[in-house]
């Protein structure tokens, strides 16, 4: 049994493959039976000749549905005509599974496909994805590991809100509440005192009722915290590790990019250093745009389309006023208005895929924002112990994987980075 793109060679032509996987287009033509199957790894066109195959198998190919299961033996053969540039011609065609008549075809709505997600992630856009998406986190992970960092397990039930409390999803948790988690942040910061650095993959919730293409509210959160680094060092760290992830897919995924128009060429062109921008500088740069901002303005998908849609490498904005940015973040002393933050912004007008800075240290101006917040100081107790007990300089960031999957791969909506999408709309399937 081998693997679809494993018979699509010259090296194969001549020689007797079994393989296996789903019926996805069918047609006959008198006394011959044209097949194309698909598995997780591509498509070949499969050709079933009367009087080649014998009789029963030549009946069910003929009868045979798109979806059903099938195995099938023959010979691989070089054919332009066919997709991928050869075929098999079947001696064997055995049906697996018959499928009933597919619910899903060509130009369905949106609604629909959402409705039949559990049949439509057998795409092959949705199958591509994922593989680009594996393919992603293995370059995040091997990069991480080479590094030293170690990934750790924080909780998803939390007590405490990382970000704005107002997004959090509540849960009843026995005899009290609790909520889901929006970052594992806090947590890892914990976990740094003992590690020194570490990260986590982890599902994160956000209750925004949003319905713009670059907000789930479910998604993967690819987190880390290090010890001992400043907001300068953070952002060498996102630079190499957005590379060591990008050129992982590159090497990896080529055929899979391609379906979604990307060419590898473009991850690989990717490499440290990125551009750093101050916020004040972005002000100045939006407005010799047009564009409406002035100091204090949070940037939304517009202002980071503008500042990035002629560029080929991610950018960093650094230094945001403290208004847009949670209590966490370090004061920047150079710019008391600001923190020593970043985001980063994916080029080509995406927009930002990662958040980070260097953390507050000092007690005394996290109990104050906290109080300015209205936060109860007994819920971010233990957080504030961290500090109490040889604390340490140190920073970290969050990357939200499917909208990074989303720019990699050129979507025009993030739902088609995730196989089961969780908007403000859709909890089903």
């Amino acid at each position: 049994m081998v693997a679809i793109r494993d018979a699509l060679s010259k090296d194969m032509v001549g020689k007797t493959v079994q393989v296996r996987g789903w019926i996805y287009r069918t047609r006959s033509s008198g006394g011959i039976v044209f097949a194309v199957l698909r598995d997780s790894t591509g498509i070949v066109q499969v050709t079933v000749k009367k009087g080649v195959a014998p009789e029963p198998d030549f009946i069910a190919a003929t009868n045979t549905g798109i979806e059903s299961s099938v195995i099938i033996e023959g010979t691989v053969a070089e054919d332009k005509r066919a997709p991928g540039g050869y075929e098999v011609r079947a001696s064997k065609f055995t049906l697996v599974g018959p499928a009933e008549p597919f619910p899903i075809t060509e130009y369905q709505s949106t609604e629909l496909l959402l409705d039949l997600r559990h049949l439509w992630i057998r795409s092959r856009e949705q199958t591509a994805a994922m593989r680009i998406k594996d393919s992603l986190l293995m370059g995040a992970r091997e990069w991480f590991h080479k590094n030293d960092y170690v990934e750790v397990n924080p909780p998803i039930i939390t007590g405490v809100a990382a970000e704005d409390s107002t997004q959090l999803f509540q849960i009843k948790y026995f005899d009290r509440m609790a909520y889901l988690s929006q970052s594992a942040q806090f947590y890892l910061e914990s976990l740094i005192y003992s590690c020194d650095k570490v990260f986590s993959l982890t599902p994160s919730f956000r209750a925004e009722k949003s319905r713009t293409p670059r907000h789930l509210a479910e998604f993967w959160h690819l987190e880390m915290e290090a010890a001992w680094v400043d907001n300068d060092e953070n952002m060498k760290v996102q630079e190499e590790l957005v590379t060591a992830m990008l050129h992982r897919a590159a090497d990896d995924c080529r055929p899979e990019l391609e379906l979604f128009k990307r060419d590898p060429a473009d991850l690989r062109r990717v490499v440290p250093p990125f551009d750093r921008i101050p916020y004040g500088e972005a002000i100045e740069r939006l407005q010799a745009k047009g564009l409406d901002v002035s100091w204090g303005s949070d940037f939304g998908a517009v202002e980071e389309r503008e500042l990035t849609k002629d560029s080929g490498l991610p950018m960093f904005i650094m230094n945001y006023p403290k208004e847009l940015k949670p209590f966490y973040m370090k004061e920047n002393s150079d710019d008391p208005r600001t923190y020593k933050n970043t985001d980063l912004l994916a080029p080509e007008g995406f927009g930002e895929i990662i958040g980070g800075s260097e953390r507050e240290t000092d007690n005394a101006l996290l109990i104050e924002r906290l109080k300015d917040k209205g936060e109860s100081l007994d819920k971010y107790s233990w957080y504030l112990d961290l500090r109490r007990y040889g604390s340490v300089p140190h920073s970290g960031f969050g990357l939200g994987v499917e909208r990074f999957l989303t720019w990699v791969c050129k979507m025009d909506h993030i739902r088609d980075a995730i196989p089961y999408p969780r908007t403000v709309s859709r909890v089903f399937p």
